[in-house]
């Protein structure tokens, strides 16, 4: 009777462990590895747009997910943000997310080739 208890508490532990592992991956690339940019290509796009978002946009999220950790290098202004308010105003965002690249606006999730495109970006 105890072994079965230790049994089905290990299995417990491993699938527990496993779980967060993937859980725990999934965060740091941001979704599969072939999704997420270089830091290089993340650079250019955060150098050469504006990312406008809000906090709690599930498509917002989906938008910066596609970089991972390289996130970082994005110009995301969030309109909950009350200091940021203002630029959303003179921007004249009306949907989340929107890029703004060379003064165009782009509205809805795009993929990292579509950035790259937009922005210039040569290898």
């Amino acid at each position: 009777m105890e072994k079965n208890k230790l049994a089905t508490l290990s299995v417990i532990v491993i699938i527990l462990l496993l779980a967060g592992g993937i859980i725990v991956m999934k965060n740091f690339t941001g979704g599969t590895i072939q999704d997420t940019p270089s830091e290089k290509v993340a650079k250019w796009i955060g150098e050469h747009s504006v990312l406008y978002v809000q906090t709690g946009c599930v498509h917002c999220e989906e938008q910066e997910d596609l970089f991972g950790i390289n996130v970082r290098y994005l110009n995301i202004l969030d309109g909950i943000k009350e200091e940021n308010r203002q630029k959303f105003i003179d921007a004249g965002i009306e949907a989340t997310p929107t890029w703004v690249i060379n003064g165009e606006k782009y509205v809805g999730v795009k993929t990292i080739e579509e950035l790259k495109e937009l922005t210039g970006y040569q290898d």
